[in-house]
């Protein structure tokens, strides 16, 4: 079980399902340009300007999706303890690249020090040989590896499916997200709803809010929080707390290309008999196509025939 899934995996699936649910309003309440501060003063959309809206926000997001995984970025990732007074457990920045199958991780920077050379070219070496692999589709691990993402993507598809009849959604205003100005939805569960599976349960869980783009249709910002516990295998497998909560913010990276800028994880729970508990946040920059594996596999070469040290600005 993944400590991040349901709920971070539920963001986007909400997201996307925002304009497409059943709408009703919420009572009226001002706001000014903090994104949790929401204007409902103005005239809600109609049932017809939502489906439309919809159909393109859908569509971008898959576009998105699909952008991400032929996209590197740099990530800045700190562990924090609970409390008033937290304090830092690991702060990390990593080079994520893509490799046909996932992402590869490697360290650039942990706490003020960056990684030594000789580490990081063997980082990179171990990543040029994954994305030479990946390059060759006659390879049998190269196969299993697609099998495994087209599963992932299956039941992504399922559960979106799922999802749709899963909440009721409120328009709630508008507000502005970095200066652009965004509808705001919330969805709850529908009681009515019967799930099946343990992802399908967790909807029954969980209530997100959504900032949408209002020029592009695109997610802003989106979060999830946990409002009963969710239990994985009847409890014996393991448990979500109620009280989580997880938050995303995009931005526009390409032309038309919107992808994560800032995620902040922050919940409890129990694996087997085991305690866990997360506080991270994820800052997301320096993106730039690399296209799919064997357009990677090049440019990573290149690096390493260069031998220039990788500089990056977190």
């Amino acid at each position: 079980m993944s400590h991040r899934l349901p709920i971070a995996f539920l963001i986007l699936t909400l997201a996307a399902l925002a304009p497409a649910t059943r709408l009703m309003l919420a009572e009226p309440q001002t706001g000014s340009s903090d994104p949790q501060q929401i204007d409902s003063r103005g005239k809600p959309p109609t049932d017809q300007e939502i489906r439309a809206r919809a159909e393109q926000f859908v569509a971008n997001q898959h576009r998105d999706d699909e952008a991400l995984e032929q996209y590197e970025r740099v990530e800045h990732h700190v562990d924090r303890t609970a409390g008033s007074n937290p304090r830092t457990i690991e702060d990390k920045v990593y080079r994520i690249v893509p490799t046909g199958a996932g992402t590869a991780k490697i360290v650039v920077r942990d706490g003020n020090q960056p990684v030594d050379a000789a580490t990081y070219d063997r980082e990179m070496q171990s990543l040029r040989d994954m994305l030479q692999m990946m390059s060759n589709s006659n390879d049998s691990r190269t196969k299993a590896a697609f099998a495994k993402r087209a599963k992932r993507q299956r039941d992504r598809a399922d559960f979106v499916d799922a999802a749709k009849s899963a909440f009721t959604i409120k328009w709630l205003g508008t507000a502005s997200v970095h200066s652009r100005p965004c509808d705001v939805f919330e969805l709850d569960p529908d009681p009515s709803f019967h799930p099946h599976g343990i992802l399908q349960d967790a909807l029954a869980h969980v209530m997100a809010k959504v900032w949408v783009d209002q020029q592009t249709n695109q997610l802003a910002r989106g979060e999830a929080h946990v409002m009963t516990d969710i239990s994985f295998g009847g409890g014996i497998l393991g448990k979500l707390y109620r009280g989580g909560v997880v938050s995303m913010e995009q931005a526009e990276v390409a032309s038309g290309i919107w992808l994560p800028t800032h995620m902040q994880y922050d919940y409890a729970g129990r694996k087997f008999l085991f305690s866990f508990e997360q506080h991270q946040t994820i800052d997301a920059n320096h993106y730039r196509r690399v296209g799919p594996p064997g357009e990677t596999f090049q440019i990573v070469q290149n690096e390493l025939a260069n031998g220039k040290p990788y500089i990056v600005d977190p």
